[in-house]
């Protein structure tokens, strides 16, 4: 395999490109650096089995030429740069209709002008919206109450649009929330480094009941290669989570616990059911659809929130 990967200097990017190497392939890595880092990718970069171009992708037309000068005789574009945190469309309501429906238009169009046929896009649970119940790819109509959910179900729009018009194929997955290793953002991170800050308090947004499937990043990469590798149709879509969930007041324990600071640190939260407007309070996507193609997720929810919990802080220490 030959990729390109928008945003493969990132958390799940070079994970993906881990995964792509040892499967024997080569990848060209589009990354601004802004989130990723170049450390995330170094080794595949000195054994040139992959090469980083540093840019910053815009719909501007110099961009997108550009791009399609760098996706030229790729076999498939694997599109994961985003903006990487929700909450930050309150503050600039722009911010996800640039960094996350924008660029992926800028992305599809450059496949268009280079002539390459297969896209795949890491969309998100939050497309559906608030609903109470576990939700299934066919669940509609879809209603995101973010800015960040909004982006996304319109970037799937443009995938959808592309693969139709241009003879296309599109693989979407709709992810859980993905944690692990090398994370640059999330609830895990930012409680380490509240705690960092103080280690005798940690101020939780919500009443910490609010429930996400949270994913291992491994289990992520696999399940986006099984899902391209053996999905043929022109517009493939799939839930990539555990069934389950884990609560946030899990999340800001484990911190505690694995910073050491299980009797020292005292855990308050600000109350109210959702962490900040926008946030849906309980969320539960069912992965039959990526089940019944042969692919299962490997972790639970509060097995992938606790490896991942103890290798940020591993890494935090390290860094240190």
């Amino acid at each position: 395999m030959r990729a390109a990967i928008v945003g493969g200097a990132g958390f799940i990017g070079s994970h993906l490109l881990d995964a792509i190497v040892l499967g024997g392939g080569s990848a060209t890595v589009v990354d601004d650096l802004s989130v990723g880092k170049r450390e995330f990718i170094a080794g595949h970069l000195k054994k040139k089995v992959a090469r980083l171009e540093e840019l910053e992708v815009t719909e501007d037309s110099a961009c997108v030429e550009k791009l399609a000068t760098l996706f030229a005789g790729h076999d498939v574009v694997f599109h994961l740069a985003a903006n990487p945190e929700a909450r930050w469309g309150l503050e600039d309501t722009c911010l996800d209709l640039r960094e996350n429906t924008l660029t992926t238009w800028a992305v599809l169009e450059a496949m268009r002008l280079a002539g390459v046929k297969h896209f795949v896009l890491a969309s998100s649970g939050t497309v559906y919206g608030d609903v109470a119940e576990p939700v299934g790819e066919e669940h509609g109509p879809l209603f995101p109450i973010s800015l960040y959910g909004a982006s996304k179900l319109a970037c799937e729009a443009l995938v959808s649009a592309f693969a139709h018009c241009f003879a296309m194929k599109g693989w979407i997955f709709r992810f859980g929330n993905v944690v692990g290793p090398r994370g640059t953002h999330g609830a895990a991170l930012d409680f380490i480094g509240k705690l960092e800050r103080d280690p005798t308090r940690l101020e939780v947004l919500g009443n910490g009941e609010q429930r996400k499937p949270y994913l291992s990043v491994s289990d992520c990469v696999q399940g986006m290669l099984f899902g391209y590798a053996h999905a043929t149709g022109g517009l493939n879509c799939f839930n990539l989570a555990p069934p389950d969930t884990a609560s946030v007041r899990e999340i800001a324990e484990a911190v505690v616990e694995e910073m050491g600071l299980k009797d020292k640190a005292r855990i308050e939260y600000s109350g109210g059911a959702r962490g900040w407007p926008g946030d849906v309070p309980t969320s539960r996507l069912k992965p039959d659809k990526l089940e019944a193609l042969g692919f299962k997720v490997g972790q639970t929810s509060a097995a992938a929130v606790r490896e991942a919990v103890r290798a940020l802080v591993r890494e935090r220490k390290g860094a240190a």
